[in-house]
């Protein structure tokens, strides 16, 4: 089973979980990462390093959270793999813990 990521990154992407990544699984978009849940092993290293809690098992998604699979599929085949650090959005700070963000969410 995948980690997936959910609203609570969106506009925020801070990237510590990109760096920790053993199978390079995150693909990154303009304000959001996502996790092929093809690469995906499920080591939940990059859960536990997320500074705002936004990776979660995909079995672990609860209501509306579990809209999140299908948008980390999709976005994963679109997003390019990440390469190098990726940096937090300049606002990050402002909005890591907002919720109701998917409107947020910059698509390709």
């Amino acid at each position: 089973m995948p980690n997936v990521v959910t609203e609570a990154c969106i506009a925020c992407r801070y990237g510590e979980c990109v760096d920790v990544c053993p199978v390079d699984a995150f693909r990154v978009g303009p304000n959001y990462v996502v996790i092929d849940p093809v690469s995906c092993v499920n080591c939940t290293v990059c859960v536990e390093v997320c500074p705002v809690g936004a990776i979660v098992a995909d079995y672990e998604l609860k209501g509306e959270q579990r809209q999140f699979i299908e948008i980390n599929a999709r976005l994963s085949r679109l997003y390019p793999p990440a390469r190098g650090p990726v940096l937090p959005m300049p606002d990050a700070d402002e909005w890591a813990f907002r919720s109701q963000k998917l409107d947020k969410l910059e698509r390709p």
